[in-house]
């Protein structure tokens, strides 16, 4: 059984991330969605491409979306952290039908994101690979956009505004007071003619920061960095 496309599968982790993980994280935090008549027409497969400063940060994703376009979604989970121990890689299987991503680019899996998009699933992927420590949006990292322009698939660009706030790197838990959380989501993309994977995933970064800044500020040093 392949548990990526798998129907019974996927009714199985709509009860855990419905029933028990959105009603949980909206509960902590307080969720305002934009940008839901940019997805209106989007279609599966697709990458959604987000910014990552909190634990939050893909419940907020899934939860976010509607579940025509969550139903396959797999999200990117670094396999050093997410899958060297069996009870959080089950956690992070059900609640995610999370696929490994190599941070130190080993290159073991290679492929096997390509692979699920050639199955209709849809990616989360967070391009800075790891969650920044103060809210700021580092560089992305190409990858996301060299896939893009492999397999023809479009970009979601989703701003996340507040989940560091919320729940900031060194804690197991939102912090007490229900802070104000924001997804903005943006219009697809796709690559540009001749554009290369780097141009893309900078076309990304500043999209997803401009997202961001309809919102808030982006925090200052985000606006030191590169995108």
């Amino acid at each position: 059984m392949d548990r990526f496309t798998s129907s019974g599968v996927a009714g199985v982790r709509f009860l855990a991330q419905r029933g028990i993980l959105k009603p949980v994280v909206w509960r902590l935090v307080r969720v305002t969605i934009r940008g839901e008549d940019a997805i209106k027409n989007l279609d599966v497969p697709y990458i959604a491409v987000a910014n990552h400063s909190s634990h939050l940060d893909a419940p907020l994703v899934i939860g976010g979306l509607p579940r025509r376009l969550s139903r396959y979604l797999a999200a990117g989970a670094a396999a050093d952290y997410f899958f060297d121990v069996q009870w959080r890689k089950w956690l992070t299987t059900l609640f995610f039908n999370a696929f490994a991503i190599e941070r130190n680019s080993e290159g073991k899996r290679s492929g096997s994101s390509r692979a699920l998009l050639e199955r209709k699933v849809p990616l989360l992927v967070f391009p800075e690979g790891g969650r920044s420590k103060y809210g700021e949006m580092g560089p992305f990292k190409p990858g996301a956009a060299a896939l893009a322009i492999a397999t023809g698939t479009p970009c979601l660009p989703i701003a996340l505004v507040g989940a560091s706030e919320a729940m900031p790197r060194g804690v197991n838990w939102p912090l007490r007071g229900r802070h104000p959380v924001t997804i903005v989501f943006g219009a697809p993309m796709r690559p540009d003619e001749g554009e290369t994977a780097e141009q893309f995933s900078r076309r990304l970064s500043g999209e997803v920061r401009r997202l961001y800044e309809t919102v808030q500020p982006m925090p200052v040093r985000a606006r030191k960095g590169t995108t």
